[in-house]
């Protein structure tokens, strides 16, 4: 007798239960010895988790925790306490005429059709309210929690688009995450008064909403930023910029016609920090004009120079696609890009002289390789290097090589530490919670003394003067729902324990009159809770 697929996985969730699985290997074997039983075909994990929750709701099968966490997909994406959602803004001029660019006609500056974030953004034409409602639903359909998220808007130079838009932008982004509502305004008619209210409202919503959005990232251009687009960028919600910086040396920079300067580079960089942003840059090895030996000594530049200093970066190596100006050039010979070989070797020797308080978010873009040229088409490039880095017995310090994930043990003891250096003429203090050996990052804290206070100097933002800022705060572990508990990082309080510690830095040391926090809208509550009140798009505490 041929089963349904309903009975089929009713009956493959029993064997699941009675077999009492540990890992996702045990799931696999058992995958593969049911289907070729009963000639039917692979299950999938989300499929496999609909039908669980389905039938543990109504009772038909018996609960288990284990099997439920086993059959989350991808569950990296919740294992840094946050889950992240990327969404486009519309194809729009871009001032920029950077040569490694490429342009496709329907698609923002820089992004290509096949990349799983441009194609989902391009069938949803672009609109950031059913961008963000669709992304909520997978990700719970798979399993994840989702109320704490991390947006990341991408699409090119966001400080480009017209002021009116950017406000709607956010607007239906908050309206997505704080609603269930379908109908809404699709047309940005309203006077920017009006957006700006209904933004505000929809951030207020947020506070105490499901889906919290807990941060904000956009891209932009080194030029782009001033102290008035930081005020704006404050307005919105914004908490951490990108910024495509790809080379410190101004040759190469104007050799790849990028239109700004390692000193605009370095502008940028200490307004956002005193403004409390978090920046990543990004960092392009392999530049027309650059060399193996070139881009060993940037990525030095950037780490010890003063002026410098990303917090977090992504490192994108360059490739040959068709629509840039780099494909001309290339075709005429006049371009070599590494080979695969001395690629790995070139990322390995950056990996392995990392500082601590760096993240490396991301090795590769998600180009498709058969749109990739010339230049390195390996996807799981990060993975790889890993694999040889262990091999060799070589290890990498940076934040997301060693943050805690599900080789956490509640029994394992922590210890404070900090790390205080020079950036952008303040003084960033990188404290953590780790374990002996420095391997498992736990929890980590930056906060920033700001230039303002070393020069003598009047804050361009008033609600900063005479203040400390924590940039960063985050907790590693499975992200655990708002209002559960449960034994990870997350519930034991580190988070607190950093924030007291830098309370008493700020107080202390450097007699400043109160802490700022550059908190995302979602967050907003949690720092109340600790007696920090809302002023202006700041929480700020008295010391």
């Amino acid at each position: 007798m041929r089963l349904t697929r309903e009975k089929a996985l009713k009956n493959f969730l029993e064997i699941l239960l009675k077999n009492r699985v540990k890992t996702q290997k045990d799931v696999e074997i058992l995958k593969k010895v049911f289907a070729k039983k009963f000639k039917i075909p692979l299950f999938s994990n989300p499929e496999l988790l609909k039908a669980y929750q389905k039938l543990t709701s109504s009772g038909r099968l018996k609960k288990s925790k284990e099997i439920e966490e086993i059959l989350k997909k991808r569950p990296i994406r919740s294992l840094s306490g946050i889950v992240n959602i990327s969404v486009l803004t519309k194809p729009y001029f871009c001032p920029g005429k950077c040569i490694f660019c490429p342009i496709e006609e329907n698609f923002p500056k820089s992004y290509l059709s096949g990349e799983p974030a441009a194609d989902r953004a391009r069938a949803l034409n672009f609109d950031p309210f059913l961008q963000v409602k669709s992304r909520i639903q997978t990700l719970q359909e798979m399993g994840h929690s989702t109320d704490k998220i991390e947006l990341r808007i991408i699409g090119g130079t966001w400080s480009v688009y017209p002021i009116n838009y950017r406000y709607w932008f956010l607007k239906e982004c908050f309206l997505a995450a704080n609603d269930k509502i379908q109908k809404r305004e699709r047309e940005i008619k309203k006077e920017l008064l009006e957006l700006k209210k209904e933004l505000f409202k929809e951030q207020r919503k947020n506070e105490k909403a499901k889906n919290r959005i807990v941060g904000i990232s956009i891209e932009t251009r080194p030029d782009f930023i001033s102290e008035n687009e930081v005020k704006i960028l404050r307005e919105l919600g914004i908490t951490m910029v990108e910024m495509g910086v790809q080379n410190v040396f101004d040759e190469v920079l104007e050799k790849n016609q990028c239109g700004f300067n390692s000193e605009k580079i370095a502008q940028a960089t200490r307004i956002l920090k005193d403004a409390g942003f978090k920046i990543l840059y990004h960092l392009m090895p392999n530049l027309p004009g650059s060399n193996l030996e070139k881009d060993e000594k940037m990525f030095e530049i950037v780490f010890n120079d003063e002026k410098f200093k990303p917090d977090w970066i992504k490192i994108y190596p360059t490739v040959v696609v068709k629509g840039s100006k780099l494909y001309q050039i290339w075709k005429e010979g006049k371009y070599k890009p590494y080979s695969d070989e001395e690629l790995i070797e070139f990322l390995i020797k950056i990996k392995t002289n990392l500082p601590k308080w760096v993240r490396v978010a991301r090795i590769m873009r998600d180009i498709p390789a058969e749109k990739i040229e010339a230049g390195c088409k390996i996807s799981n490039l990060r993975q790889k290097l890993q694999e040889i880095m262990q091999e060799r017995e070589l290890k990498c310090q940076c934040i997301r090589c060693r943050e805690v994930r599900e080789n956490y043990n509640p029994k394992e003891k922590i210890y404070l530490f900090r790390q205080d250096y020079v950036a952008s003429a303040g003084k960033e203090i990188f404290l953590s919670f780790e374990n002996k050996d420095r391997s498992k990052l736990f929890s980590f804290l930056r906060l920033r003394i700001p230039s303002q206070v070393f020069l003598f100097k009047k804050h361009f933002l008033p609600v900063l003067e005479n203040s400390a800022i924590i940039r960063e705060i985050k907790t590693f572990g499975e992200l655990v729902p708002i209002g559960t508990k449960k034994i990870a990082p997350q519930h034991r309080g580190l988070g607190k324990k950093l924030i007291k510690e830098a309370e008493k830095i700020v107080k202390e040391e450097f007699k400043l009159k109160k802490i700022a926090v550059i908190a995302g809208v979602g967050a907003r509550d949690y720092f109340r809770r600790l007696n920090y009140r809302l002023n202006e798009s700041y929480m700020i505490k008295k010391v």
